[in-house]
């Protein structure tokens, strides 16, 4: 199996505690993710709702996910299945770094091998890109509106 891995780390200013409210809260989640049933509980089965989106002829999906790690304010992980991406996993590590977070960030466990996982993987990379941006803005206007 050739395995295939999505890696980014952020450096934002907030304290591990803000950045952890954004990654591990249901609301906070939608805001930069997706609608979603997630709770902070190791066990807990939980799924994203990516909406349609008709100008590429995504019909939109499910994505079922099952919370493995969490420990708060350091380390959350969740596996991610859609479609025909079965055992993957989204993992987040935050390590102070000065005033603010280091968050690493990476979505393992893509089989590019398997029919239609390698267009997955395509898409999941342009879309982690997209959504982890928006986490930071999120992060920042949420920090500005506390002070």
């Amino acid at each position: 199996m050739v395995s295939e891995s999505i890696r980014r780390e952020l450096h934002l200013p907030q304290p591990p505690e803000e950045v952890w409210d954004a990654i591990a809260n249901r609301e906070s989640l939608a805001d930069w993710m997706y609608p979603n049933t997630f709770e902070p509980i190791v066990g807990h089965h939980f799924n994203f709702h990516v909406p349609p989106n008709p100008k590429v002829g995504f019909e939109g999906i499910v994505v079922r996910c099952e919370v493995l790690t969490c420990e708060p304010p350091k380390h959350l992980e969740f596996s991610w299945s859609a479609l025909n991406l079965i055992g993957t996993t989204v993992r987040f590590l935050l390590e102070p770094a000065g005033e603010g977070t280091l968050l690493r960030f990476e979505h393992a466990g893509f089989d590019l091998t398997q029919p239609g996982v390698e267009q997955a993987f395509k898409g999941a990379n342009f879309g982690w890109g997209k959504m982890l941006e928006k986490l930071a803005t999120i992060i920042a206007d949420s920090s500005t509106d506390h002070s």
